[in-house]
């Protein structure tokens, strides 16, 4: 399960990339706009705010994100709409895509490559599509979360829930992806040091990060309180040594990979 709270902690630096994103998605007057792994949103309402003439719909597979978006959608300007990635038709929509924006959610797809050319042929001429995702997995936060893995007695019944590496493609292969489908790809990357609790009030603040993500499929495995503390009290030693406070507070590092798409109109 997702906890909109636990997610909403870092609320502002789990913002900036979907911002960096759509800011080179140059639609004018777009009629239709989705996003795809929409979470609490937030950052979809954003999109409405953006296009107040286009229609928005808002996919997420979490019942407990989209109530937490239906109860911050005061206005009901969004349709909230529950499927997993996988299984999303945008037949359904009744016409043509002018913005897809999928923020963060694909490193839970393995295969998403496979999924693409169904949602670039659901766009509209002059349509845009617009992906993100994390390059993080060798990074502290993860690797060490592998390593305590690998140590704690359901080793076997952990690893295959950390492995998501697998499921996100370089950007060489993005922009690839994208120019093969016929659309103008703009690929990139960015590395963001983001300051976590300069307020000190957090006792690890790299680990309630990962608890709203990276952290979840263990947290779901552990389901035994001895089990889950044994690998907490291991995991946050080994965080709180690769994340030192300073007197600014705890740097995050986060790298990620962006890539847009352009149909020609």
């Amino acid at each position: 399960m997702w906890d909109p709270r636990q997610y909403a902690l870092f609320g502002t630096h789990r913002g900036r990339p979907f911002a960096d994103l759509v800011a080179r998605v140059d639609a004018r007057e777009p009629r239709l706009v989705v996003d795809l792994g929409c979470g609490d949103g937030p950052l979809t309402l954003g999109l409405a705010e953006r296009w107040p003439e286009a229609r928005v719909v808002g996919v997420d597979s979490s019942p407990e994100m989209l109530d937490a978006a239906r109860a911050l959608d005061a206005a009901g300007r969004v349709e909230w709409v529950q499927a997993r990635a996988e299984g999303w038709d945008p037949a359904a929509l009744g016409g043509p895509v002018d913005v897809l924006v999928t923020n963060a959610l694909l490193q839970w797809v393995p295969g998403h490559l496979d999924l693409v050319p169904r949602w670039v042929q659901a766009l509209a001429p002059g349509g845009w599509f617009a992906l993100q995702v994390p390059a993080n997995f060798d990074a502290p936060s993860h690797r060490l979360m592998r390593e305590v893995a690998a140590r704690h007695p359901r080793a076997a019944d952990l690893l295959p829930h950390l492995d998501r590496a697998a499921a996100v493609a370089s950007p060489r292969e993005y922009l690839a992806a994208l120019a093969r489908l016929g659309l103008e790809p703009d690929v990139w990357t960015t590395t963001y040091e983001h300051v976590l609790d300069p307020a000190g009030e957090q006792a690890s603040p790299v680990l309630e990060w990962v608890r709203a993500t990276g952290l979840r499929p263990v947290l779901g495995v552990l389901t035994d309180d001895a089990e889950r503390a044994a690998f907490l009290d291991d995991y946050t030693a080994a965080l709180d040594r690769a994340y030192p406070r300073e007197e600014w507070g705890v740097v995050l590092g986060f790298s990620r990979v962006f890539a847009v798409g352009h149909r020609p109109a």
